[in-house]
């Protein structure tokens, strides 16, 4: 079951947190995976692990921002491999602040990346999987994007943003086998995690990770692999009836906090 064997996958943000993860499970059940990552040392080491394994994976550099810069190694994968099969759009950045203090530079530079990075994707990935028979796309979303948080606003807007181009998508492009969906996680123990409780909680870390972890009704944090076993099953002819939904993955955050 859930065999990707000859497919095709893009992985944006796939060198670390939950892209590597993503990138590690589709890899481990057959597919040639593309890690497409700003930074070139988790980008490369992803790939090489990924490759030591036995497994298969290459990393190119890519800023999701640029669409030219998108189009070209799109263009340049299916060139190579001769179809698209599988596109993941998890490149993200997060931000902290209210209406009243995002500035404009930072409010542009999330939607740079968080919502003109997956449009510039799709618009890229799209075109090939209509030419190969289709293919599935999957955007990262979040509990924040159906849920009031604090001080969240340009990453909430962002993700929920994410969550109506999936519709969309999916309603556009059903008649050319192309299934959309989008998954949202709550808190996923991630490097970032571990970095943001460093720079703003020194000495505190271990309490504020522990005070966050219980914020889910299910008592702790996700691990990025459990996001990844998600996208995988999204991604295999086992899912082959599910398009067009938001798959919530968040320890009961969302349902049972409302």
């Amino acid at each position: 079951m859930f065999s990707l064997k000859q497919r095709i996958a893009v992985v944006t943000g796939g060198g670390d947190g939950i892209g590597k993860a993503i990138s590690e499970k589709l890899s481990e059940k057959g597919a040639v995976v593309y890690i497409l990552d700003v930074n070139d040392d988790a980008g490369k080491k992803t790939a090489s692990t990924i490759s030591e394994n036995g497994y298969q994976a290459h990393f190119l550099k890519c800023d999701v921002s640029d669409q030219k810069q998108v189009k070209g190694l799109i263009q340049g994968i299916y060139e190579k491999e001769g179809k698209l099969d599988i596109l993941i759009n998890n490149a993200g950045i997060a931000h902290i602040g209210t209406a009243e203090n995002t500035s404009e530079e930072d409010f542009n530079r999330i939607i740079g990346v968080n919502i003109n990075g997956v449009y510039n994707c799709v618009h890229a990935c799209i075109p090939p999987m209509k030419n190969t028979g289709g293919g599935v796309i999957i955007n990262m979303a979040s509990a924040a994007s159906v849920i009031g948080l604090p001080d969240r606003f340009v990453y909430s807007m962002s993700k929920g943003a994410v969550t109506t181009m999936t519709y969309s998508i999916a309603r556009d492009f059903v008649k050319d086998n192309i299934r959309c969906n989008c998954i949202a996680p709550g808190r996923v123990h991630t490097p970032f995690v571990d970095g943001y409780l460093k720079k703003h909680y020194p000495g505190e870390e271990a309490e504020m990770f522990e005070k966050l972890s219980k914020t889910q009704p299910i008592g702790r944090m996700g691990s990025p692999m459990e996001i990844a076993t998600l996208v995988l099953y999204l991604c295999s002819d086992e899912a082959s009836f599910i398009t067009g939904s938001n798959y919530p993955i968040d320890g009961g955050f969302v349902t049972l906090n409302t």
